[in-house]
């Protein structure tokens, strides 16, 4: 498993880099004790890992078998597993599968599902705490449709939280998902909800911890019908 800087981050690290230079480089030159100096560049230095560890983009690989797999969309803890109405594209009764990421969780976010995307749109909101169960419906948010090749529907919500104020979706309306692909990528602290088709077998509890495009978190049944489409 390889890591990199993801591109979101670049400008930001750039930018932070130089204004960590600014201020510390004085400090050395023309301040004394250096023991000032000493200490604001080691406080700036561990902020600054942090933020790279933050934006950090692991290239992964599911080793398991695809057929009918549900993989974990994001790193962090589930807090959500519980049926429940969809209101905005299925509109049907189905199965939310809800992952809190913390500001030290890898923010990039994996296709849960192999299939084609029928629906991709983005909705201004709040950023009440990701963790609340209305941030589904009121924060800030992106909302991605799946349609797997045995016709069955997958949503995936990428939710913004309370310090989170950027959602980045690549996913579009017509391309292909893939479960070792990114989806997008949310800015410092956020969820990720995914609503399956009720019947679904699930492999999480609440309060587990998962792992983005590696941890399998339900397998869908071949012959549910249930989301084949919208009023289902």
């Amino acid at each position: 498993m390889r890591v990199k800087i993801h591109h979101e981050g670049t400008n930001i690290l750039i930018v932070l880099a130089a204004i960590i230079i600014a201020v510390c480089l004085p400090l050395w030159l023309w301040v004394k004790p250096l023991a000032w100096a000493i200490g604001v560049t080691v406080a700036l230095g561990i902020f600054y890992l942090l933020v790279v560890n933050f934006f950090r983009s692991p290239r992964r690989h599911f080793a398991g078998d695809q057929q009918d797999a549900v993989v974990a969309s994001a790193d962090g803890k589930v807090v959500a597993l519980e049926k429940v109405y969809e209101p905005e594209y299925l509109k049907c009764e189905c199965i939310q599968l809800s992952v809190f990421m913390s500001i030290f969780n890898v923010h990039a976010n994996w296709f849960p599902v192999n299939g084609e995307v029928v629906y991709a749109t983005h909705h201004s909101g709040r950023f009440m705490a990701a963790y609340l169960p209305k941030s589904s419906t009121e924060n800030e948010r992106s909302t991605v449709v799946i349609r797997t090749p045995e016709g069955q529907l997958v949503l995936v919500r990428q939710i913004a939280g309370a310090i989170a104020r950027r959602i980045v979706t690549y996913a579009e309306k017509g391309t292909d998902a893939c479960i070792d692909d990114h989806m997008g990528f949310i800015k410092f602290g956020s969820r990720v909800d995914i609503y399956l088709p009720l019947g679904t077998e699930t492999f999480v509890n609440i309060g587990d911890t998962v792992t983005g495009g590696i941890s399998l978190v339900g397998r869908l049944r071949p012959d549910n019908q249930q989301s084949a489409g919208p009023e289902c």
